[in-house]
């Protein structure tokens, strides 16, 4: 049975999602153009990729993340187009965001290539507040929140080769005020949506003629917030296998595998291990994703990307 918890803490989790503003993700590697529209189209190849995320299992009111999204360069052309959706269930509250993405590459170098980005998006946002415990007469629930809609754009870049990457983006630049909790200020917002900024990086080594090895970061810097660290170490065995472990600074460890089941076809999950004191009131995050990609320039992948 999940364990229940007040109206009072369910809207604390709310409030703490938006410091946390974004999404987030363990596998935050295969999910770049998420937070990087400058990743749309580098991967050579029409890329569908759908993820779930249930974070802090047990707890009523914890953050469920669905994702979907499509990206594909432009036939023989420098451009990249993508399109995602991401569903973010919060306690009493249910955010859809709906972005565009655009990328246009250039080389750099034999081995490198620069990767700029734009990204617009539409936020709709849903807050029920007869979902919570509620105090007779406080203001704060007297009117739930119906697809408030707040758009937004961003920018990327995304320095990449075969075996190595490093990105910067921000994919909202404009800082929204979701809703009033008083109708006569307008300086009373329970929530604000802040700039987010994302450094990604990672790199591949060949330990041997069947295993690839790749660390990689995430760095996200939201004003106002705790920087959010996330590192990762993956070994790729015989292009079929992938298992690592993750840790996100002051919050989790990870555990992550996948699966290239074809040419086509990647799987991938995610448990993480919660090192807060929030871990003794629920038994930790699943992540899973699908990944299918259709192939240009070759008729089959020769030796599949781990980035």
């Amino acid at each position: 049975m999940e364990r229940r918890i007040t109206g009072f803490i369910v809207l604390l989790i709310s409030v703490a999602s938006y410091a946390q503003q974004d999404a987030q993700y363990t596998q935050y590697m295969y999910n770049t153009i998420i937070v990087n529209p400058a990743y749309a189209g580098t991967r050579q190849s029409m890329n569908i990729f759908a993820l779930h995320r249930r974070q802090w299992v047990g707890i009523e009111g914890a953050p469920v993340t669905n994702t979907i999204s499509i990206n594909t360069p432009i036939s023989e052309s420098k451009v990249g187009l993508g399109v995602s959706v991401v569903n973010d269930q919060i306690g009493p509250s249910d955010e859809n965001n709906i972005a565009v993405d655009f990328s246009y590459t250039i080389n750099t170098s034999e081995e490198y290539k620069m990767s700029f980005g734009l990204k617009a998006s539409a936020n709709l946002l849903n807050v029920d507040f007869t979902k919570l415990d509620q105090y007779p007469g406080d203001p704060i629930f007297e009117q739930n929140v119906d697809n408030k809609f707040s758009p937004n754009v961003g920018v990327g870049f995304y320095l990449h080769s075969d075996y190595s990457y490093i990105g910067l983006s921000a994919p909202n630049l404009i800082e929204t005020e979701h809703f009033d909790k008083s109708a006569t200020s307008s300086e009373s917002h329970i929530a604000k949506e802040k700039i987010n900024y994302y450094l990604i990086a990672g790199y591949v080594f060949e330990l041997g003629p069947s295993v690839k090895f790749k660390p990689s970061l995430l760095t996200k810097y939201v004003p106002g917030a705790p920087l959010q660290v996330d590192v990762s170490a993956n070994f790729l065995i015989n292009e079929k296998f992938v298992g690592g472990l993750a840790y996100r600074w002051s919050a989790a460890v990870s555990a992550m595998i996948g699966f290239q089941a074809s040419d086509s076809w990647f799987i991938g999950y995610s448990y993480d291990f919660d090192t807060t004191a929030l871990a003794s009131y629920h038994s930790g995050s699943h992540e899973i994703f699908l990944r299918y990609e259709l192939f240009k320039k070759y008729d089959k992948m020769i030796s599949p990307r781990f980035f």
